[in-house]
């Protein structure tokens, strides 16, 4: 908490230069203040205010105002994986101390899960993962659950860059790029049953069939963020059972890390077009 009381005429200058850069052609001053509320005669001086700084300009011949490059300057600072993870750990302590077994947080990356935070750090070699490890997409949790739960638009972008890559024998999940109605079933099953698996293949090859793991999309009812799962030993739970302890846990924490991440106004990645 604030030892202070915020300045409120800062945090209105503010409130309206984030509504100019979301409003971009349309950022009128009546535009603005049926967005914010604010007065108009307010709004004036505030947007005078902020184009005297360099962060805003007029438009010729009209009352439109847009954001310069001089705003990007605002973000130059942010570094996206170490808010997530620094927003989301408590709540990633908590969830292994609930249920006892570790989980991963990753964001999309390109072509793979970039894993940002793990509970599985210094645990036995079966377990150690650092951040930073690429998780496939068709091969593990993290990326079944991205993929199935992402806009159709950025899917089909997703699964494009992956279909073009040739077979790897070597990795068996990534025929399933390559094989379009197998792997629409199976996203249609993540969907359908809310959840992901890591692939067989994926388990044989990299941990000898001895780990497994269930993943979920961190995400509110507008916004997908990243993907969250749980790890647990083959050896210790069988399939459903794992699912009948761990999915609810894991369900809910995942929820509460999606509203974390809202609260915050942490912005997505897969934000669909207004």
């Amino acid at each position: 908490m604030a030892s202070y009381k915020p300045v409120t005429a800062a945090l209105r200058v503010l409130e309206v230069l984030a509504a100019v850069n979301r409003l971009r052609s349309k950022a009128s001053v009546a535009e603005l203040h049926r967005r914010t509320g604010i007065d108009k005669a307010t709004i004036v001086r505030m947007l005078e205010t902020l184009a005297h700084a360099g962060y805003l300009v007029r438009e010729p011949d009209q009352s439109i105002y847009q954001v310069t490059g001089k705003a990007l300057s605002l973000s130059t600072a942010f570094d996206r994986h170490t808010v997530i993870g620094t927003i989301l750990a408590p709540l990633m302590s908590e969830f292994r101390l609930a249920v006892g077994w570790p989980s991963d947080i990753a964001l999309f990356d390109s072509d793979a899960m970039l894993v940002i935070q793990s509970s599985r750090e210094g645990e036995t070699f079966s377990f150690n993962r650092s951040p930073g490890f690429r998780a496939p997409m068709l091969g593990t949790s993290l990326g079944l659950a991205y993929l199935a739960f992402c806009p159709a638009p950025e899917r089909e972008a997703i699964l494009a860059r992956l279909s073009a890559k040739p077979i790897v024998e070597t990795t068996p999940w990534t025929k399933l790029a390559h094989d379009g109605p197998r792997l629409v079933r199976r996203l249609e099953e993540v969907r359908t049953r809310g959840y992901a698996t890591m692939d067989e293949s994926y388990s044989r090859l990299e941990y000898e069939g001895r780990i497994a793991s269930i993943g979920v999309p961190i995400r509110t009812e507008g916004e997908l963020f990243a993907a969250i799962n749980v790890i647990y030993l083959t050896s210790a739970l069988a399939p459903r059972a794992a699912r009948d302890s761990l999915l609810g846990p894991l369900t809910e924490i995942a929820a509460r890390m999606g509203q974390a991440l809202a609260d915050k106004a942490v912005p997505s990645v897969s934000l669909e077009p207004e």
